[in-house]
């Protein structure tokens, strides 16, 4: 997610908000659905940059000038 797209995200959640208030839906149910949505969202959010736009984690990982990746972990039984 882009930063400059978090305004909009937030406007549209409150939009979400006042719709389903004004549908009569009671505001504990809308708020208890968030508080149980919350955990997964923010988990995708985080895991998201995690990866590079090729999938691989970056962690542990450089790129070598001639294009080859090396992993910086020792081999098992060499250091």
């Amino acid at each position: 997610m882009n930063s400059r797209q978090l305004p909009i995200y937030a406007l549209a959640l409150a939009v979400l908000i006042v719709g389903l208030a004004a549908a009569g839906v009671p505001l504990s149910s809308i708020f208890f659905v968030l508080l149980v949505l919350a955990c997964p969202l923010m988990m995708l959010v985080m895991m998201r940059g995690m990866t590079n736009r090729d999938g691989q984690g970056r962690e542990d990982r450089q790129d070598d000038p001639s294009g080859h990746r090396h992993d910086q972990r020792p081999a098992s039984g060499r250091r």
